[in-house]
């Protein structure tokens, strides 16, 4: 399990010590929480970064070189949404509107993907070139995942905020309108 439970039998360490082998606690907030990486969002993000690396090093190793340059930047930006949602950036960081930058980032990816792949597996004829082409629809299918629920996440949200407009707005209406007109 990740991270370690504290066994309760064994006695507590000396103060201003830690066992032996045991990671620094500064290092430790450096990882996301555990809570998070088992969310879904934590899963898309983590399948998002390791679907794009592999498509990376299967591009490198490809006479389709070429297309190196998009798995690479979706690696590192879903590396970087993956830690600023783990470490809750958005909540720090106001005047960015987080769910559009994560909307758009799937997808460009997804169409990006979508392409690449398409070209891969159908112009270039060696093993490296298929892989990278298969794991990138992969990839696409992820992405597609992931600004689907960004949206639906959004337009519940976009909904509910009508929804009180529109009762704020038919109350007004019902105070300033005549019912003495008849």
């Amino acid at each position: 399990m990740w991270p370690p439970d504290p066994d309760p039998d064994t006695d507590p360490e000396p103060v201003g010590r830690s066992p032996p082998g045991a990671p620094a606690p500064g290092l430790r907030a450096l990882l996301p929480a555990r809570a998070f990486l088992c969310s879904l969002k934590g899963r898309l993000l983590l399948a998002e970064s390791g679907l794009s690396f592999i498509t990376f090093v299967c591009y490198v190793a490809s006479s389709a070189s070429a297309f190196l340059t998009a798995p690479l930047l979706e690696f590192l930006l879903a590396l970087f949404f993956l830690f600023a949602d783990a470490m809750q950036l958005n909540d720090k960081w106001q005047g960015l509107c987080w769910p559009m930058m994560d909307f758009l980032r799937c997808v460009t990816a997804a169409l990006i993907y979508f392409a690449i792949s398409i070209t891969a597996v159908a112009k270039y004829s060696d093993g490296a070139s298929k892989a990278a082409g298969v794991f990138g629809f992969f990839a696409t299918i992820v992405f597609a995942i992931d600004f689907y629920l960004i949206f639906n996440d959004v337009a519940k949200f976009l909904k509910q905020g009508d929804s009180a407009d529109e009762t704020t707005a038919n109350k007004a209406e019902e105070e300033n309108s005549d019912s003495d007109s008849d």
